[in-house]
């Protein structure tokens, strides 16, 4: 008579000891999963709040670059206002008449 494959002497398996272990992994691991799906909810509120706050010092600093651009373009035209009174000044020490001078800036 052929012999069987495989060992005699296997020990019985515990059915309900291993099914006792997986329940207890099932719950720790769904335990594990409630958790980081909180955190991940927290993170996404605060992703929120950062993102908005973003938006609005990207609107502030428009606004300031918009007044610095303002403000330069103001200050470039009273350098020229004056540098141009200078002239007019120098040309009237000079013993110009005020017609030469206009004729001179045309």
């Amino acid at each position: 008579m052929p012999r069987t494959k495989g060992s005699k002497n296997r020990p019985k398996s515990d059915i309900v000891s291993q099914i006792a272990e997986k329940q207890t992994l099932v719950t720790t691991l769904t335990t594990e999963i409630e958790t980081i799906q909180k955190e991940i909810n927290d993170l996404k509120a605060n992703l929120k709040t950062k993102k908005s706050e973003l938006k609005s010092a990207e609107k502030e600093v428009g606004k300031l670059e918009a007044k610095k651009a303002k403000a330069d373009q103001k200050a470039a035209e009273e350098a020229k206002k004056s540098e141009a009174e200078a002239v007019v000044k120098k040309l009237l020490a000079g013993g110009m008449s005020a017609d030469e001078i206009l004729e001179k800036l045309k």
